[in-house]
């Protein structure tokens, strides 16, 4: 008897839901060793990431984690339930904002709703999907909101 095997894999084209809300899991816990080693590796200096006694003299208080380190987890979060090898490319991301601060500690939950799908009119087989993806810390509290327009695989002929 051959056994059958599930490929754990993004959602195609077809399958995306608009009156769906994709609740990622699992959460996840934002370190100081994180926010170093993102903003570190990508030659942002800003002292309020990497200056812990400097941070203390700002509104903060503390070094808050680097911003772009909370939207690309928020983005990240989503790939196993959502395009997990079935996205084509990134189009672009809009409408990003930040409107409360992650810390060191804090644990980002995050979700994502489709805001709109259509056809390809010029690549066959694949679709455009704009997504918006919302991130929220432990005490509910938005920490990051993203736009992202994808390009989609569609559903292979096989498969329908």
């Amino acid at each position: 008897m051959s056994e059958r095997r599930i490929v754990q894999r993004g959602l195609y084209f077809e399958e995306f839901d608009e009156t769906a809300v994709y609740v990622h899991s699992p959460g996840r816990t934002v370190t100081e060793a994180d926010n170093v080693l993102f903003t570190t590796l990508t030659m942002n200096t800003q002292s309020l990431h990497l200056d812990a006694e400097w941070s203390k003299g700002t509104e903060f208080g503390e070094r808050l984690i680097n911003s772009m380190f909370t939207l690309s987890t928020l983005v990240g979060t989503s790939v196993a339930q959502l395009t997990q090898g079935t996205i084509v490319a990134n189009l672009g991301f809009s409408d990003v904002s930040f409107p409360h601060p992650m810390h060191a500690g804090d644990t980002m939950y995050s979700e994502t709703r489709v805001l709109s799908k259509r056809l390809s009119k010029s690549r066959q087989g694949q679709g455009v999907l704009e997504f918006e993806h919302i991130a929220k810390n432990q005490h509910g509290e938005v920490v990051a909101v993203a736009k992202r327009s994808t390009l989609m695989l569609c559903l292979p002929a096989e498969a329908s």
